[in-house]
């Protein structure tokens, strides 16, 4: 909480719950790329945005696509939806608040990230490990029929 104060001050503070970002792929609407790739970057980029906002309609118990949607289509920058009290509105004014500095730099490690994997040509994962069943449990003593 120290941190992320310290970082508001530095920078200000933007409405929460990732409608900050769902603003910022807004501004993304009908930007053209050079190329059919770009384009499909640009489209990647906008569904990203938007993933904070699903997640945490989908952690509260909501559609979060629904959620995305009505966020989207409000001409309100401070309009978002609380996801403790399951209600729509200012986020200013529900207290739900990120520091801009926090934002910013998720987005710019993300962006860094996504162009590593893009360029780098191998990437090393952990190999997935299929687990066994559990055994049946045993007889419980007289109870074997």
């Amino acid at each position: 909480a120290l941190n992320a104060t310290r970082a508001a001050v530095q920078e200000g503070i933007v409405v929460g719950g990732g409608v900050a970002l769902v603003q910022a792929a807004k501004k993304l609407e009908g930007l053209k790329g050079a190329n059919s790739d770009q384009d499909a970057g640009i489209s990647i980029v906008r569904r990203a945005l938007e993933a904070p906002l699903r997640q945490i309609a989908q952690n509260a118990g909501v559609d979060g696509a629904v959620v995305a949607g009505k966020v989207r289509e409000s001409d309100d920058p401070t309009f978002g939806f609380n996801a403790q009290t399951e209600e729509y509105g200012d986020m200013f004014k529900f207290g739900v608040i990120d520091p801009a500095k926090v934002v910013r730099t998720a987005l710019e490690d993300a962006a860094s990230v996504g162009g590593l994997l893009i360029t780098t040509e191998a990437m090393i994962a952990d190999k997935p490990k299929k687990e066994e069943p559990a055994p049946a449990a045993p007889g419980m003593g007289g109870m074997d029929f």
